[in-house]
């Protein structure tokens, strides 16, 4: 299967907002975007992660860059980690099998301690303002992360 690279339109599949609303990558289009996808709510890397995109989020908007977080929590979970958090970045559940993370190729197998599973690879996508893929991050290493992608952003 062949998946979406930089320079080619972003899918377009809806999921689900906290709040039990709707959100699809063409929802952002006119603005640049950034589209992260980790593995799950309430874990060290993953806060980390979408903390420090809260931290960034003003600077972000500033820009014209729309940011969202991507995982298969639920609705409810993804309510209870932004609160717990004190987060400031929209939050959207991929979990219906064909999404989004499927389409990108994110949602794959992983290895961790000599189990293999199924998950979320954690992976970042920079859109331009037309909903095109500027540019991916594969396999991301959280720390530093948000700050890269700003400066990569901005230069877009």
């Amino acid at each position: 299967m062949t998946f979406p690279q930089v320079g080619d339109k972003m899918p377009d599949i809806a999921m689900e907002t906290p709040d039990g609303g709707t959100i699809s990558p063409s929802s952002l289009t006119g603005n640049k975007a950034v589209i992260w996808f980790y593995p799950k709510d309430n874990t060290p890397g993953c806060t980390t992660e979408a903390k420090d995109f809260t931290t960034l989020a003003d600077e972000f908007a500033a820009h014209g860059i729309a940011l969202l977080g991507v995982s298969k929590d639920s609705p409810q979970k993804h309510r209870n980690f932004i609160e717990k958090q004190d987060l400031k970045v929209p939050l959207a559940t991929d979990a219906e099998e064909g999404g989004l993370s499927d389409a990108l190729g994110v949602w794959g197998e992983k290895k961790n301690y000599g189990r293999t599973y199924m998950g979320m690879i954690r992976s970042t996508y920079l859109l331009a303002a037309d909903g095109t893929i500027a540019r991916i991050w594969s396999k991301v290493r959280v720390k530093g992360h948000a700050q890269e992608v700003l400066e990569a952003a901005k230069a877009l």
